[in-house]
């Protein structure tokens, strides 16, 4: 068994040591997976796009009938809290926020109780970006069909079918897993999965099967300050594997190039198999992004 770390954590109202935290069997987050998560970048103890995060943990909350038990205030209240002591204990700079929030602990039914309160569980730890060397030769994925539920736009805690797809691409040794349903790209196991065509980013169309990803907004931002053509429609297999350039998009991983698909080297000409334009000025935008878009 892998000893947790005693590092601040917050558990319905109570700040305590992550390894100290318990919840009930009966929570229905432990049972059902009934809930949503949200994570937070945090840059030079700064919380990356705050807002953003906190208004798809809205939605992901009204999707599925539970409360928001806190307003904007209290939220960024605890987060930086938790920032400071993350900070104050391992002096990591740049963390991640973890938020969840479950229904909360009642007898086992499927149906939705009425009238419990939710169970609030949040914690900070130390971000772990991608390697200088996966950002200058790019990684490798692999693609599989994809086999998850049909709501994909909810951040929820009910992430098995993630986790198989994850599972693939690490038995291989590789970055991420890319899928697709009935042909047509929707995301990998935990990032947004974008292509360069003829110099513009595409990605995905808003849907049922796809996550909006707090960067979906953040890079046509990017693009429209850097001049780069952007547009989300749908996108085929046949799309990604002919694509000048693949990117995956995440809270850890920001932007990073994909320059391996299913063992065969991404893009075109003497860019093959490498990093390309747009990724660059993408990249060297996010970082501008970071200093000015946090709080």
């Amino acid at each position: 068994m892998h000893a947790l770390p005693d590092t601040l954590c917050h558990l319905n109202g109570e700040f305590l040591p992550l390894n100290e935290a318990k919840i009930s069997v009966l929570d229905r987050g432990f049972i059902f997976g009934d809930g949503v998560y949200d994570v937070a970048p945090v840059y030079g103890r700064r919380l990356f796009r705050f807002d953003e995060h906190m208004a798809r943990l809205e939605r992901g909350l009204q999707k599925i009938r539970i409360a928001n038990p806190h307003g904007r205030e209290d939220w960024l209240a605890l987060c930086r809290r938790l920032v400071a002591a993350l900070h104050e204990k391992t002096g990591a700079e740049d963390q991640l926020v973890y938020v969840q929030v479950t229904r909360g602990v009642a007898l086992r039914d499927h149906v939705m109780p009425q009238g419990i309160a939710p169970t609030v569980f949040m914690m900070a730890s130390p971000m772990k970006p991608p390697t200088a060397e996966m950002r200058h030769h790019g990684v490798a994925c692999v693609t599989a069909r994809d086999f998850r539920w049909e709501r994909g736009d909810i951040k929820s805690t009910s992430l098995l079918g993630n986790v198989l797809a994850r599972q693939i691409s690490a038995d291989q040794g590789v970055m991420e897993t890319i899928m697709f349903r009935d042909g047509w790209l929707t995301e990998a196991a935990s990032s947004n999965v974008w292509i360069v065509h003829e110099g513009a980013l595409l990605g995905p169309p808003k849907s049922e099967h796809v996550l909006e990803g707090i960067r979906v907004e953040l890079l046509r931002e990017l693009c429209e300050d850097v001049g780069i053509a952007y547009n989300l429609r749908p996108i085929s297999e046949a799309d990604v594997r002919a694509a000048d350039e693949v990117l995956l998009s995440s809270a850890t991983k920001e932007i990073l190039p994909v320059t391996e698909i299913d063992g065969e080297p991404v893009g075109h000409g003497a860019l093959r198999g490498k990093p390309g334009p747009v990724y660059a000025r993408l990249h060297e935008a996010y970082q501008r992004a970071k200093v000015d878009q946090s709080i």
